[in-house]
């Protein structure tokens, strides 16, 4: 009873939450109605989704995980590709805070029948969904949502090959809860990054908290276009990303590697010889793990293909956070549906 007592008296905050309403911390400094990507979120803000989420696992951690501070709130989950991990996190996290949780894909919906997809999320706003989680195979379909969506708020779920800012923000909390500050520290995502909308929003969060990315890969899969300019223009958001080509030296000393999968569903042909040979030249495998930093992590976005980016003895090594990248997840995707749903988010704003 104390938590809804908070939730209806003061700002409600991730603190209050965690400690069933027993302290109020400040009002958060988020002032996002959207979350589309992580260009335009600051470090301050990137700082306070981390903290909600630390706040947030601990309520995961608890025998009764349920909280009431968003009942009467509603979260659609709307998802145009296949998803395992974000789905059933975004899908968990609204229900572990006791918001009414509504689950649509594109297979079974009147997307099938031609409807766009304006009228699906204009249909969506009508039956009064406070947020939409929206996953798209078109790069700037959320943003298309969130332009004419005036209730209900937005979060990208993954928009094609653009962007993937919750994902980048849960990796994020995953570093910087193994290794502390991230500033200065060397980040290297090896693989297929032309393509990867998870690289390319967690470029944007590693440079904002002062790490090192460092990219490797084929060259016929390096974001080149996202690139251009950050050596020679002063002050260019991604100044601080590194590409190597060799994938022996780019692991030296790194505190951090993220494999990425091919991703062969938005490649055109060509790009790559073969998947074997791009295992035996790029492969994040046990001898090349020994060149990174001491207590170093290996991360990866998943899905997975063992064998081929990662070898299965390190996707399920010591230093394997695959897991913990899960558990984050659900914290993470906590921490921003209470700041978005609740008087002192963007909901609101």
């Amino acid at each position: 009873m104390a938590t809804t007592r908070v939730a209806q008296e003061e700002p409600v905050t991730a603190t209050a939450v965690a400690d069933g309403g027993a302290t109020t911390a400040s009002t958060s400094p988020w002032q996002h109605r959207h979350l589309l990507d992580l260009d335009d979120v600051s470090t301050d803000e990137i700082a306070t989704v981390l903290q909600s989420a630390s706040a947030m696992k601990a309520v995961v951690q608890r025998d009764v995980k349920k909280v009431p501070t968003l009942r009467g709130r509603t979260v659609v989950t709307l998802f145009y590709e296949a998803s395992t991990r974000t789905r059933v996190s975004f899908e968990a996290a609204g229900k572990l805070l006791s918001a009414d949780v509504i689950n649509l894909s594109a297979s079974g919906s009147s997307a099938e029948k031609g409807e766009s997809l304006l009228d699906t999320v204009l249909t969506l706003q009508a039956t009064a969904a406070d947020l939409l989680v929206i996953r798209h195979a078109h790069s700037g379909a959320p943003y298309f949502a969130a332009r004419n969506l005036t209730r209900t708020a937005v979060i990208n779920a993954g928009d094609g090959a653009h962007a993937h800012p919750t994902q980048a923000l849960l990796d994020l909390f995953t570093m910087q809860e193994h290794l502390g500050s991230l500033k200065g520290r060397k980040v290297l995502i090896v693989g297929d990054i032309s393509h990867s909308r998870v690289a390319r929003s967690n470029l944007w969060g590693l440079c904002k908290v002062g790490a090192i990315p460092v990219l490797c890969g084929p060259p016929t899969l390096m974001p080149w276009d996202l690139l251009k300019g950050r050596t020679e223009q002063p002050g260019h958001p991604f100044a601080s990303v590194q590409v190597e080509q060799d994938i022996e030296e780019a692991m030296r000393d790194a505190d951090v590697v993220m494999p990425l999968r091919i991703q062969k569903e938005r490649q055109d042909a060509g790009l790559l010889p073969s998947l074997r040979e791009y295992a035996q030249q790029w492969q994040v495998n046990s001898e090349r793990l020994a060149r990174l930093a001491p207590n170093a992590l290996v991360m990866h976005p998943g899905p997975m293909n063992e064998g081929v980016e990662i070898s299965p003895e390190v996707a399920h090594g010591l230093q394997s956070a695959i897991e913990t990248q899960v558990t984050n997840g659900l914290a993470v995707r906590m921490a921003l549906l209470l700041l978005m749903a609740t008087p002192q988010g963007g909901l609101n704003g």
